[in-house]
Parts: structure tokens; sequence; C-alpha cells
């Protein structure tokens, strides 16, 4: 993985203009009035083409939706997408899994049980890991996906209204790499040399020896492993904030014995990610710092910089604002 992350440093090339809201299709469930509610305003406020507006229905009281379900919605959505879509935009909470996969990785890979796994088992690569594409239903055809989320339609709305802040911002903020005491979740710490000699002329980049980042105001990217995160509510996140907790069970959206990935985004964070089955400590399995960082801080979307963060996506769900821009070249601005 070092490896593909240093030939990717020193190679990767700038992406060719898109129209951005021609890139992403919405996703929202009928029968949940609330998604329907963050679809409609996530429509008008990045300007979607209303063909690009998928509906479908199923039950929103379950965290799993069956295979067989899935398969019937899958069709559907697939029939009704128009081929230039590169990705698409869930605007749910529930469910947040498709039987051993992520609803995410089911969106954009199509149920495969290659992508699952009983116990601590590789499961199949993420196409789009690394890649110095911006294309990937083109080149890998594949639509990476993530879901909006919110327990309230005000949560939902601050969270789409942070991404569009972000656009093109070019923040002054910081990358926060946790160096936790937790063993077994701390084995992303492991990248963390190669980050900071890579990427610190890009950006400010603090290693944190502790569990507890507390009292920063300055928040762009924070990366740690624990169950739970504290003091959260005492950072500022700024607009297009990525941030996730390398545990078990962070992808759990409503029913995380851990702490779920949503709490991220209630802090203030714009986009998060978290494992809805046991992965077990592969890192291959979570986000690696230094790929998302890269890859955004070169002018990817929150979406894509994140999805070609994981090598193995299937078991872990990606939630946030997925147009979020805010190193946007000036070839990159609408």
């Amino acid at each position: 993985m070092e490896k593909l992350f240093q030939q990717t440093l020193s190679s990767c090339q700038g992406w060719p203009l898109k129209e951005q809201n021609r890139e992403l299709a919405i996703i929202f469930n009928h029968a949940d009035p609330l998604s329907v509610q963050i679809g409609q305003y996530y429509r008008q406020k990045r300007n979607i083409p209303a063909n690009h507006v998928i509906e479908v229905i199923f039950d929103p009281s379950e965290t799993s939706l069956s295979r067989e379900d899935f398969k019937r919605i899958k069709q559907e959505v697939d029939a009704l997408t128009p081929p230039d879509v590169q990705g698409y935009a869930l605007t749910w909470t529930k469910p947040y899994r498709v039987d051993c996969m992520s609803i995410t990785s089911a969106f954009a890979l199509g149920f495969d049980p290659r992508h699952c796994a009983k116990g601590c088992k590789e499961i199949a690569p993420n196409p789009y890991f690394n890649s110095n594409r911006s294309q990937p239903f083109i080149d890998f055809r594949i639509r990476p996906t993530m879901a909006i989320t919110g327990s309230s339609f005000e949560e939902a709305k601050a969270l789409i209204d942070r991404g569009i802040a972000s656009d093109n911002s070019h923040p002054q903020g910081t990358a926060y790499l946790m160096n936790t005491k937790d063993k077994a979740r701390n084995v992303r710490s492991n990248f963390y040399e190669i980050i900071i000699k890579k990427l610190s002329d890009k950006i400010p980049i603090e290693v944190i020896q502790g569990n507890v980042l507390k009292d920063k105001n300055d928040v762009l990217f924070y990366f740690t492993g624990v169950t739970k995160v504290r003091e959260l509510d005492t950072n500022r996140f700024i607009p297009g904030a990525m941030a996730d907790h390398l545990t078990s069970f962070g992808g759990k959206l409503t029913d995380s014995g851990q702490m779920s990935s949503v709490e991220w985004l209630k802090a203030g964070a714009t986009g998060s990610y978290g494992t809805v089955i046991e992965p077990c400590n592969f890192p291959q399995k979570f986000p690696h710092p230094g790929v998302a960082m890269y890859h955004y801080l070169q002018g990817d979307n929150l979406l894509h910089a994140y999805w070609k963060s994981v090598a193995w996506v299937g078991q872990g769900i990606f939630i946030g604002e997925p147009l979020a821009r805010p190193f946007a070249k000036d070839d990159q601005v609408d």
C-alpha cells in the first residue's frame, strides 16, 4: 500500500473538467418522508437535473436490506440511471447494510459476496483505490456512493450547507492524526511517517499522542482509532472536514454499541466512514489517511477522495455531503 501511495503522489495528474451537478444521481426512499425531504433539498441546492433523481421504495425501519429486496431495487435504479452518472447520493440513514455489505458499497459495486467476510479474512479489492481517474463508471463500471444522513431534516440540511460552503474555499486547516493507546485500533499510525513526509508541505499535520483531541478550532482532517471519541464537541470542524475512527461498528449508524460515525457529522464534520460488519483491524478496510488527504487536496470532491482511500471497501459505509470540494482547481469550478 505504501509503495502505491508513493507512486501516486509522484505521478498523479490533473483531472478534466466535469459538470459537477451531472456527475451525481440522488436516490431517495419514497416510503421515508425524511429521505424525500432531504433529496428534494439536495437536488435544489446542488442543481441536480430531474432525470438524475431516482425514487425507490422499501421499509425504512430496518437496518438491513435482504439480498432479494436489494436486487429488485438495484435493477430499478440501474434502469433509471443516466449513462453520464459517476456516483450516487443516498438520502437515508436506515438501512445502512445489505446483508453482509454496506449499503453504499452495494449500490456502488452491486451485491457480491466476495466483498463480505465471516471473521478475519481478506475481501475483494476496491478497483477505485488510489486511482488517478475521475470517471469510475467509465473506467471501472462502479458508481461510488455516499449516504447523506441525519436523524432530522435540520441535521441533514446543516450537513449539506457545510458541504456547499466548503466548495473552492481552500481552507487553512490542520490534519490531526491520533496515535492512540488502543493498540488494536491504532494500526493506521504505521502510515503517519510517510504521510508527514509526503504531505506536510501541503497542509499542517499534527500527530497527537493519546486518545483525546480537544479545543482545536481548525480541524480539517481527524483520523483516530478508538471505540468512542471523547471531547468531540470541544473542537471546531472547518466546512469540508473529513473525520473517522477505526473501530468495529462505527458504520452501524443507528444501533452501534460503539460510537456511530454519525456522531462525527453531528459534531460538524462533512464526511465520515465506518464498518457495518466486524472487519477485524485490517487497515485495508478503513480509509488510508494519506490517500484520502492527498486526493482531497488535489481537488477531488469528498465522494471520490474518500472512496479512493479504502482498499477493501465492501464492509464500510461512507456518509456525508458527496460533492463537497474545498480544493477545487480553477478548471474544476463551475
